[in-house]
């Protein structure tokens, strides 16, 4: 449960948050929505705790616990993964906690006044690590960084250093998951998950029993997620208890309605401004002219909604490419000795929107800047079809705007036959209003260097886009309005992006990088998922098809082969299977006997006998220690099968 009560916060003289009220029950499902600068990160950093408001404030009760998922990288200390999930838990300083009171209980003799106070310092930290689930966390953390795209087998241990800034951010992710706090805020969390994980985190975060307020950018995600919606508009918010499709219908109709209030109320309050005018100086009127005054004095002025932006964007025309536009051909690369793909054909022709999809680490960036010959591959070639001019966008790109321009003198160094007023029209809409547009590239966030960067793309005169991420930095409506204009460009895209609702009402094609290969699905996003699924279970029929057929193929000495190496990995299986069952049948039996021991230590009986107490307790920190080696034994063993 969360009660904001009169909420406010000024940053200078701009005031973000204007008294706000606003009663989350809990197991409730937000998504938290608004226009870029609307204070959502705001108000999800009010409600951690990490910033004060101006006025108002946010209760929750004491014992309640918020996780709170920030958007830009966090600091994260460079122990192994493993550690620092531990330590995020607080399960390192619990248990060394743990460790210590057992060391103290050893060393008291029987007739310790210290006795009876050390053995219940132990039992309330033996009751918070369990309540942490600390003997089962490690297959818990297994569970979690598999979802997330990890390799647990050999990331468990890597330092964190090792990670890139997006690993890392999955890295906090899977930190706070696993604390399970009541209450998880949310920003941004999909920023650098590919599909998979996505999908994971969804049904996660759907099975999840706390309060999940999340920002995001990704309107599929806010679909499957959430059961309400709060919108931050003009400092105020407005709740819509429905899911994230019946919001939009309901907004719009919201709008409009305000929107219609107003321009009745204006046209009443020019009516009645022009009788006063009128019949100010009549006698007869004098009356009559006071109670309309009273009348606009005592009136709630009505605030215009601003409406969806509906600035229609057109790219130049181009000229028209041959019907072969971009071919790979055996195309590979290798980074030393990491093989990122192979054997890599195809080709692209005029007027197609094709998606290039993978998981993380794939190798899509790669190949977009190989196709964009930014990039050498280690075999194979690229070739540009007749007349073929492209454009090329990624999060790097925003590297070769000119740092000394303004905004606007950097759309002016564009070959455009665009007038000013075009240009600050395409500016508003990537989010550049006002004085915004002079302001200098060099002081700009990497966010909107990216849209300044992309609104120079749409005025580009090219007939071949090859875009990477470019939805990173955009609100809905700016997202939609670029897709709009994508989908009435005459040319040809090819575009890698995690934004599912994008693509599917986008692309007409999917180029899907997996294991090292390529492979080639026409029809929209939604359709590659479900050609995917079948050509995935097609082939793994295939493969038993063949190993059956094969099998009265093969020579006699093919044979024995085959069945030295089938025997071979039965008695590998094997050795580990006679391993884990003493493993499982020891931890089984520990377990049982901490129970007995925790039970006996809460007799009166048994405490009333110092002794027996201290020996219990020994035994009772030997047993969680064997409990301990022998999970981890099991987990490393497990993995090996």
């Amino acid at each position: 449960m969360i009660d904001i009560r009169g909420l406010s916060i000024n940053f200078g003289e701009q005031e973000v948050l204007k008294n706000i009220d606003w009663f989350i029950t809990p197991k409730s499902r937000i998504g938290l929505v608004g226009d870029n600068g609307a204070g959502k990160t705001t108000i999800l950093r009010l409600i951690a705790g990490e910033q004060e408001p101006t006025d108002g404030s946010v209760f929750m009760p004491k014992n309640q616990t918020v996780g709170y998922l920030p958007q830009d990288l966090i600091e994260i200390e460079n122990i192994p993964l493993i550690n620092y999930l531990k330590k995020r838990a607080g399960l390192d300083l619990l248990d060394k906690k743990l460790r210590a009171v057992e060391r103290e209980l050893s060393l008291l003799s029987e007739d310790s006044k210290l006795l009876e106070k050390t053995l219940s310092r132990h039992e309330h930290l033996q009751k918070k690590f369990e309540a942490k689930e600390g003997f089962n966390f490690e297959i818990k953390a297994i569970q979690i960084l598999k979802g997330l795209g990890f390799h647990p087998e050999k990331d468990l241990e890597r330092m964190t250093a090792e990670f890139s800034g997006g690993w890392k951010m999955r890295i906090a992710l899977a930190s706070l998951l696993l604390c399970s706090p009541d209450i998880l805020l949310l920003d941004e969390p999909t920023n650098h998950l590919d599909t998979e994980s996505m999908e994971w985190l969804e049904s996660w975060l759907r099975d999840f029993k706390g309060t999940v307020i999340a920002v995001s950018h990704d309107r599929r995600f806010l679909e499957k997620m959430v059961t309400s919606v709060a919108e931050l508009s003009f400092g105020k918010i407005n709740i819509y208890s429905c899911s994230y499709e019946k919001y939009l219908i309901e907004r719009n109709e919201r709008i409009k309605k305000i929107n219609e209030e107003f321009t009745q109320q204006r046209e009443k309050i020019e009516e009645t401004q022009r009788f006063v005018e009128r019949f100010r100086y009549k006698s007869s009127k004098a009356a009559q002219v006071q109670s309309r005054i009273k009348q606009l004095e005592k009136m709630e002025v009505k605030e215009i909604v601003k409406p969806l932006k509906s600035i229609k964007f057109k790219f130049p025309e181009a000229p028209r490419s041959g019907l072969d536009v971009l071919k790979a051909q055996a195309l590979s690369k290798t980074y030393e000795t990491n093989e990122v793909f192979e054997g890599v054909d195809f080709t692209i022709q005029r007027g197609e929107r094709v998606a290039l999809v993978g998981v993380n680490g794939a190798g899509k960036s790669t190949l977009l800047r190989i196709l964009n010959q930014s990039e050498p591959p280690t075999e194979g070639e690229v070739t540009l079809g007749h007349k073929v001019k492209k454009a090329f966008f990624s999060q790097e790109s925003a590297q070769n705007l000119n740092y000394n321009h303004t905004i606007l003198q950097e759309l002016n160094s564009c070959d455009t036959s665009l007038l000013e007023g075009e240009k600050r029209n395409l500016l508003g809409t990537f989010l550049f209003s006002g004085d915004d547009i002079n302001k200098n590239i060099s002081v700009l966030s990497g966010g909107e260097k990216s849209r300044v960067t992309l609104a120079k793309i749409l005025l580009s005169k090219s007939n071949l886009l090859i875009l990477d991420e470019p939805t990173n930095h955009l609100d809905f409506e700016t997202k939609e309005l670029f897709q709009k204009a994508l989908l009435d460009y005459g040319g040809t895209i090819l575009i890698v992006s995690h934004d599912r609702a994008f693509l599917d009402n986008l692309v007409d094609r999917v180029l899907e990088i997996r294991d090292g290969h390529l492979f080639d699905y026409s029809g929209n996003y939604s359709e590659f998922i479900e050609k995917r699924e079948k050509q995935i279970k097609d082939i793994n029929i295939k493969n038993i098809e063949k190993k059956t057929e094969s099998v009265s193929e093969k020579t006699k000495e093919q044979k024995r082969i085959e069945a030295e190496a089938r025997n071979r990995l039965y008695r590998e299986n094997k050795k580990i299977l006679e391993k884990l069952e003493p493993l499982e049948n020891q931890i089984a039996e520990d377990e049982s006997r901490k129970e007995e021991i925790s039970a006996m230590l809460c007799d009166a009986e048994v405490l009333s006998n110092s002794k027996r107490v201290q020996e219990l307790m020994i035994e009772l920190g030997e047993l969680e220690e064997s409990i301990k080696e022998n999970y981890e034994e099991w987990d490393k063993l497990a993995l090996k099968l």
